[in-house]
């Protein structure tokens, strides 16, 4: 676990932006990208948390992956495309992308949510890695992007195809589901619960208006991940064939 001891002070965007290798002319930018709103709940005088750019963070993301699997798998259909796709910007795959760059102890937390161990969380890292992308999009090009990200795909790719576990398990669950004729899964809000710096998400899947399985998550897309795979564990235990 990533912890940044009492009296210590986390990595700043300055040197954090050097030893990275990325160009911030702006360096309040980076320093907003890694901004956590527990942060600015406990100091007022900073303006603005990385959730703006966490959401542009994403669509860059979607864009740059997309576009290195189609030129780096000529030969692979479009559905393969599509799983590979979901599962290289799910949160987990970013969380971990976070770790390989030890983004942890960059990141500005609350007292309480860096305590509670906020700098090893997979939603806390995966999203502000999404931050950092906006960030570095905003001050850069789509391709100085796809430069940094390059690397990064190639080594969680590898091994990609031999692995469904690792297949994204809604795209799993709607190749099933219409396949059997049962149309398309519809995935409802059943719950939310936590404090706004950690809410939880119980979401479940319904197909043919039956609920197949339920998640839980810190995001609706974990929590939406997480009732498809339960789904398909359920269905996998009844011995019915997936797609």
């Amino acid at each position: 676990m990533i912890h940044v001891p009492d009296g210590a002070r986390e990595e700043s965007p300055a040197s954090l932006s050097q030893r990275l290798g990325l160009h911030f002319n702006d360096l309040l930018l980076l320093r907003r990208a890694l901004t956590h709103r527990s942060y600015i709940n406990e100091h007022p005088e900073a303006l603005e948390d990385n959730e703006r750019l966490e959401f542009l963070g994403d669509a860059v993301l979607d864009f740059v992956v997309g576009d290195w699997l189609y030129n780096h798998f000529p030969e692979m259909p479009e559905g393969d495309l599509t799983r590979m796709r979901s599962a290289l910007v799910c949160n987990e795959q970013l969380a971990e992308f976070a770790r390989a760059l030890d983004l942890g102890q960059a990141m500005r937390l609350g007292h309480g949510e860096d305590q509670a161990g906020g700098r090893s969380r997979d939603v806390l890292l995966g999203g502000t890695f999404e931050a950092v992308i906006g960030a570095l999009y905003l001050q850069n090009d789509i391709e100085a992007i796809q430069r940094f990200m390059r690397p990064m795909l190639e080594k969680a790719s590898e091994g990609f195809l031999s692995r469904p576990d690792l297949q994204d398990p809604k795209s799993r669950l709607q190749e099933w589901s219409q396949g059997q004729k049962l149309g398309v899964p519809k995935y409802v809000v059943v719950q939310i619960s936590g404090p706004d710096h950690e809410r939880l998400f119980e979401i479940e899947v319904q197909i043919d208006g039956k609920v197949y399985g339920r998640g839980r998550g810190h995001n609706k897309q974990t929590a939406t991940r997480a009732a498809a795979q339960a789904a398909l564990d359920a269905i996998e235990k009844v011995g019915t064939t997936l797609s």
